[in-house]
């Protein structure tokens, strides 16, 4: 059977940072603790939602997180301003490795998007980035109203796709989602995207850790 990869797309595939340009017109000297702070909260929202079963979709996570920025960083935005801003999550650019490394990686693998993000949002996302066709599932978790890394949505891939846990790998740049993943039974490799990330001390470690996507080429074989 053929090996699937999911691959987590906000901050894995895609560079949450880059509404950094947009910050700076905005709010200056502060658009990179603005910008920490706002993905932070982003990520927890989604977590309490999921653990309160009060889901909303990521997009209503986004928003509130940036609202909660404005407000802890005493920035004032117009209403236009912050609405630029939401709009921006669609048109956010992929990391640089990113088109070199899917097309080697579609060759010999099933490649799956695998998001927090509800589905017209991932496709958009993906589309304007210009990666897209290398998919051949998105799998996103408005399907079943729940978030990363609640066990359920693990076992939704698996479901989608077909698939069992030791056919099915996922690659993600957030510990949470490969510590959910490899609880869950897959294996999981971490995309470490910077240099100060730290991975979380939970003795559950990733099966792979990486620093660029084409270094999965090597590693899986």
């Amino acid at each position: 059977m053929k090996i699937n990869i999911a691959f987590d797309v906000y901050g894995t595939l895609i560079d949450t940072q880059g509404v950094l340009d947009l910050l700076t017109d905005l709010v200056g000297n502060q658009a990179q603790i603005f910008s920490d702070t706002w993905r932070s909260k982003q990520l927890e929202y989604s977590f309490r939602r999921g653990l309160m079963q009060r889901y909303v979709h990521f997009s209503v996570c986004t928003k509130d997180a940036l609202n909660f920025t404005c407000d802890s960083l005493k920035v004032s935005l117009t209403e236009t301003q912050k609405q630029q801003l939401l709009d921006s999550y669609s048109f956010l650019p992929a990391f640089s490795d990113v088109e070199t490394a899917l097309p080697k990686l579609a060759q010999k693998y099933r490649l799956i998007a695998f998001s927090n993000g509800e589905s017209n949002s991932v496709h958009g996302l993906l589309n304007n980035a210009n990666i897209s066709d290398y998919f051949s599932e998105v799998v996103t978790a408005d399907e079943i109203n729940t978030f990363k890394p609640d066990p359920q949505i693990y076992q939704h891939l698996l479901n989608r796709i077909d698939s069992q846990a030791k056919d099915t790998w996922l690659i993600s740049s957030n510990p949470f989602d490969v510590i959910g993943a490899k609880s869950f039974g897959l294996h999981a490799a971490w995309l470490k995207r910077s240099p100060a990330a730290v991975f979380d001390p939970w003795g559950i470690e990733p099966d792979i850790e990486i620093g660029q996507l084409e270094e999965l080429l090597h590693n899986l074989e």
